[in-house]
């Protein structure tokens, strides 16, 4: 940027002019914070924190550009300032107060630390320890019972963190939610389709463009890192922005009618508010394909063209705007470098089941080949698969039930990269485990393991009645016994019903006894309340009796109707007799029901879980899992 504005390239130039001229990138600008408390429902100091968050950002470029050290100060300062004093993102949307102004608080505070502005190491201790205790927390979990632009923006602000604070395990959570995450802010559930549509394509045009530009921020945090996101599944994130930008330039795009991963958002024609007013995200995906990568992107070119030079991404912090200054590619932009080896790859998926496992990667920028490696129990990493073209394998040689960890590594001609991050995946599930559909679902689910969580994925209208749907991941549970595990926020579907379940076999109509979450009626979420039940079918074909039914979860377990939080859940079966009781922390126990039922001795028992919605799957993620008989009682 610096060498383009230089030598008056256009159209940097006028970019650059754009920039400068924003009140937030003043030397001179107004500190408006800092505050202890920042939300945006109710609103509690936000646009101050947005607006100084654009300021921080802003100056820390402006800096960069001219080397007025004014500038540099002037960014030291808002991030200081508010890294010290800011304690609590709160409200009902405060994943997406977190996601939104500190992903530029955070992107200031990188360029700062990197560019010789003088910035103290107490300042940066301060400034890491901020986004990790204060904002972190708020978008660790991301936000699947929403609109898929907050799952967007938690993150590509996950990833600024992990990328500022050197944090691998935080930016593998980030990269594995973005290509295979449950909610609506995952790349293949947010650009529906190979069309391009997206989930938020039938609610507004602003919010379609927003999520798709944090899509794309995410990708841009990637390619930093020496990993090809923009590329992923088939180029999916220029599909969204083509179809987004043809309708928004007067064109004609097919639509299908959709019901969002959460099950609150149901579109049955493409959204007409706002259609025709250009965001200004539209350059940074246009100079990568077609510049960087050399394909294609002729509605987003049309469209970047239309409003260059970009301006201010608004409103507020919602997203980083001038692109013209940020992302033009051009001869003033760096001349062409020698092969590098390559980046570790990223974002490692696993897909397992007992006849092998199916692995899945983030391409490395400039990689010719990978080699893929494979470790078993205790042991050390062995070769699998060397000269791999495509960033996919399908191992065959393993034993169903077993548990592998895998890392990958790239090659080129200038050498090859470090191991990736590892992954876990059984083969299946672990030995004595089993998993079936229950009833007739309209879409089959699944179950898997990774050696110490469980993910269950089930459709279905119910859990109860005289006939259930769902899925049921179980073993064997012989004579007496306990069933305990912790649910692990948060579910997908905002509809779930999920838990704990002893059943006489797979039939719909079986008996059982089950100790289920589920959420009660509401038209929107912060309305309604989850809650604990305690259920029974004495025999088959039986209605189903709900022999404890607790009140709402609190917090943490439950926060503005949203399940949060962990809760630990247990059935305990001695003779004909089942308890349940349930916990926040598995050491305190609350009573939660009892049932008589006359179950067989060996009656399999498990997770269960249910999405309560037509077409759409949930899913759900259990851990510290036992099915344990009487003699081998869990210590908890």
């Amino acid at each position: 940027m610096k060498a383009a504005v230089a030598a008056g390239e256009q159209p940097v130039l006028a970019g650059f002019e754009k920039f400068r001229a924003s009140p937030a990138s003043q030397a001179t600008y107004r500190m408006r914070g800092p505050h202890p408390e920042v939300a945006r429902s109710p609103n509690i100091r936000f646009a101050e924190y947005d607006t100084d968050a654009n300021a921080a950002y802003q100056c820390a470029i402006m800096w960069s550009l001219t080397g007025d050290r004014a500038f540099a100060e002037k960014s030291k300062e808002i991030i200081r300032a508010w890294s010290g004093r800011l304690k609590v993102i709160s409200g009902v949307d405060a994943v997406l107060m977190a996601g939104l102004g500190p992903f530029k608080m955070v992107n200031a505070a990188e360029i700062i630390r990197h560019t010789g502005a003088g910035w103290d190491e107490s300042d940066i201790a301060a400034s890491e320890r901020h986004f990790r205790e204060v904002v972190y927390p708020v978008i660790r979990d991301f936000a699947p019972f929403a609109n898929g632009n907050w799952d967007t923006a938690a993150m590509k602000t996950m990833m600024a963190i992990a990328v500022y604070c050197n944090d691998r395990p935080m930016l593998e959570r980030a990269l594995r939610y973005h290509v295979n995450g449950h909610g609506d802010g995952r790349l293949t559930h947010y650009i529906i389709n190979e069309a391009g549509q997206c989930q938020e394509s039938g609610r507004d045009q602003g919010h379609a463009q927003l999520g798709l530009a944090h899509l794309g921020d995410c990708c841009e945090i990637a390619w930093t890192q020496g990993l090809d996101l923009y590329g992923y599944a088939g180029n999916r994130l220029l599909k969204g922005f083509e179809y987004t930008a043809k309708y928004n330039l007067g064109e004609s795009v097919p639509f299908v009618e959709t019901l969002d991963r959460t099950g609150k958002y149901h579109h049955t024609s493409i959204g007409e508010q706002g259609r025709g007013s250009l965001r200004a995200v539209y350059e940074q995906i246009y100079n990568h394909y077609e510049k960087r990568a050399g394909v294609p992107a002729p509605f987003t070119r049309r469209a970047a063209e239309s409003i260059r030079p970009e301006g201010p991404g608004t409103p507020s912090a919602d997203h980083v705007g001038f692109g013209t200054l940020l992302f033009t590619q051009g001869a003033a932009r760096g001349e062409a470098r020698e092969p590098a080896v390559p980046a570790a790859p990223a974002g490692l998926i696993g897909k397992g089941s007992g006849r092998g496992i199916e692995i899945t990667w983030i391409a490395a920028v400039g990689a010719e080949d990978y080699t893929l490696r494979r470790a078993a129990g205790d042991g050390d990493y062995q070769v699998i698969a060397r000269d791999l073209a495509a960033a996919a394998f399908t191992d065959t040689a393993v034993e169903p039930g077993e548990v592998y960890r895998y890392v990958v590594s790239a090659s080129n001609p200038a050498g090859d990269s470090a191991d990736s991050y590892p992954l876990s995946i059984c083969a299946g599930l672990p030995d004595g485990w089993e998993h079936q559909d229950i009833g007739p679902v309209e879409l089959k689910g699944g179950a898997s393991h990774d050696g110490g969580q469980f993910k269950i994925e089930g459709a279905g209208e119910d859990l109860g009645g005289t006939d259930d749907q769902g899925h049921f991941a179980s073993k064997a549970l012989e004579g007496d016994g306990s069933i305990i595990a912790r649910f692990v926020p948060q579910p997908s579907s905002q509809f779930s019903k999920f838990g704990l379940m002893l059943r006489d076999g797979s039939a719909p109509d079986a008996a059982h006894v089950a100790l289920l979450v589920g959420a009660g009626p509401g038209p929107v979420d912060k309305e309604r309340g989850w809650r604990v039940s305690l259920v029974s079918r004495d025999r088959a074909a039986a209605a189903t009796t709900v022999n404890y039914l607790g009140d709402k979860l609190p917090e943490p377990a439950a926060t503005h109707g949203r399940m949060t939080g962990f809760l630990w859940m247990k059935i305990r079966r001695e003779g004909d007799v089942f308890s349940g009781s349930v916990s926040f922390d598995g050491v305190s126990w609350t009573p939660a029901g009892r049932a008589e039922v006359a179950l067989p001795g060996n009656a399999r028992g498990g997770l269960v879980a249910c999405s309560r919605l037509a077409g759409i799957t949930t899913t759900v993620m259990f851990d510290h899992v036992a099915v344990s008989s009487a003699g081998q009682l869990p210590v908890k």
